[in-house]
């Protein structure tokens, strides 16, 4: 199940970004942006839903607001725990289907450079690389997909 976030979901949001990123801190040499983030405000925004499981354990999250016509998919993250079962997929297919009842053509997504794995699986969702650019310190690799 798929659904919005409430404050009481932050500590879980939080220590989800922290695992799910860890493995990139070596590569990067620093935490990756989600692992710093301002989740609460980012949920008191309406900005993050949650995915659980069958009997209402923590899987995952996703943050996404709109944006200057589009919907921006900031984050996605699932626990190492629930990995490998589809969790991830069912949270960015949840984004793009409210992009459309939105009334939205697009979402626009950016991963970092030392996240090689992102680079080949927004592609296969049907993202298409638009750009790079350095922002805050971090190389990013900007995508976009049309929802038309």
């Amino acid at each position: 199940m798929i659904r919005q976030a409430v404050p009481s979901d932050e500590p879980e949001v939080r220590t989800c970004a922290e695992q799910a990123y860890a493995r990139y801190v070596p590569a990067m040499g620093r935490k990756p942006a989600p692992m710093v983030a301002d989740f609460a405000a980012q949920i008191a925004d309406g900005h993050v839903y949650v995915a659980t499981d069958d009997k209402g354990g923590f899987e995952g999250f996703i943050v996404f607001y709109a944006e200057d016509g589009h919907v921006m998919l900031e984050n996605v993250a699932v626990l190492p725990s629930a990995a490998g079962r589809g969790v991830g997929k069912r949270l960015i297919a949840f984004c793009e289907d409210t992009a459309r009842q939105r009334g939205f053509g697009a979402v626009h997504l950016y991963t970092n450079e030392k996240m090689i794995e992102n680079l080949s699986i927004y592609p296969r969702l049907g993202y298409v690389e638009v750009g790079r650019r350095t922002e805050a310190g971090f190389n990013r690799v900007y995508f976009e997909k049309s929802l038309a």
